[in-house]
This record gives structure tokens, sequence and C-alpha cells, in this order.
């Protein structure tokens, strides 16, 4: 879910300016899965942006201690969460983590990244959220680590059907800045796209594994 109605427009926009989220509903992108998409979505590109990423950031702060008050850890998701994570932490003061898709193969074989006690409250930070099981994973190592997770926050979701049933099977609470639903509404209004295309967008959501132009 969306914290603030005025953020969720606000993010969107500052994606799509910034080609941080591309729409091309007739020509679509493949993702790694094999899926065909009309939509493709890097959120690091926000790192590169001093004044959207600050603003990402103080929104994320902002909705962390609205929603949990202040944690004792914050932790990124690798490797796209590992910066916009940092910036928050950084920004509340406090420790950080981050957490790898799987563990290492060598050394001391960690999944969670630095300084983690058991008990320790955590709040996750993710860029993106698609399906919902890469994060879930990390949320698990967490766990695993002995960490107690308040929640999840990221920057955009695709509200896939699939994302809101992981989630809620495994009890993990999760809050965006923004998601689809706004991104498509700002784009029609700022015409990045037709009402058609917007159409087209809103299909695709629906069934994404067997969507076709």
């Amino acid at each position: 879910m969306i914290f603030s109605e005025k953020t969720a427009e606000k993010t969107a926009e500052l994606l799509l300016q910034i080609n941080a989220i591309k729409l091309n509903p007739s020509n679509p992108f493949l993702w790694a899965s094999g899926w065909k998409s009309p939509i493709y979505c890097d959120n690091r590109l926000t790192l590169s942006f001093p004044a959207i990423r600050n603003y990402i950031r103080d929104e994320f702060a902002t909705q962390i201690e609205a929603l949990y008050g202040k944690p004792d850890v914050i932790a990124g998701v690798a490797t796209g969460a590992i910066g916009i994570g940092i910036l928050v932490a950084e920004e509340l003061g406090l420790p950080f983590v981050y957490v790898r898709p799987e563990p290492k193969k060598h050394g001391r074989q960690n999944q969670v990244e630095g300084f983690l006690q058991k008990g320790q409250n955590v709040v996750v930070i993710e860029d993106l959220i698609s399906t919902g099981s890469s994060s879930l994973l990390a949320v698990e190592a967490l766990k695993a680590a002995g960490a107690n997770v308040k929640g999840m926050l990221a920057i955009f979701s695709y509200e896939f059907d699939i994302a809101h049933e992981n989630f809620s099977k495994a009890q993990v609470n999760l809050n965006t800045l923004s998601n689809y639903s706004h991104l498509l509404d700002l784009a029609v209004e700022k015409q990045y796209i037709t009402e058609n295309e917007q159409q087209t967008l809103q299909e695709w959501r629906k069934n994404p594994s067997t969507w076709n132009v």
C-alpha cells in the first residue's frame, strides 16, 4: 500500500522524468524472466540525481518513523537497494546492513553483510517490487540471522496480485512510495502515454506472464 497520495504522484513523476521508468507498449521490453513487458523500471538511476535521491531518502525516513518509530537497523536488498538504503540509514542515524541474494560461497559465507545482533528491529528497503519473491527471501535471511523484521518499504511496485499474495502469506508489511496505478494515471495526465496505451498497460498487469502485444 502507499502511505501518501501526494508522495505517490510526485515519485511517479520524478521516475518518468529521468527515464527510471520507461513505457513502450508498442515495442515491449524482454525481462530476464522471459516476460514481455510494456514497462521497464530501473530505480538505481535515481542515485545519479541528487535532488531526486534526497527526496526519496527523506520520504523513506519520514514514513519509517511514522510507521515503525525508529528501528535499530536499516537493511537494503542487494544490489538495487544498497545505495538508497545507506542514504536512509544515514538520514536516520542508524546502522546499515545489506542482504545478498544467497550466501557467499567463500569466507564466512554471509548472506547478511554488516553488524546485526539477534533481536534487533529491522526495516528493509527495496527499490522495486514485482512478484516479491526475491524481496521476501531477503526478509527470510534477516529472520534467520535473528532480526525482528518490522516491515519493508520500496520505491515502486507493479501491484501484481501474486506480490500481494506473497507478502500476505509471509505476513510482511509492505509500503511503497508509488505504484503502477498512480504511474499510469500520471503518465496519461502528463501525456507520456495515450489513453489507449494506458489500457494496454492495464491489460499487461492483469496477466504479465502470458501477455503479448
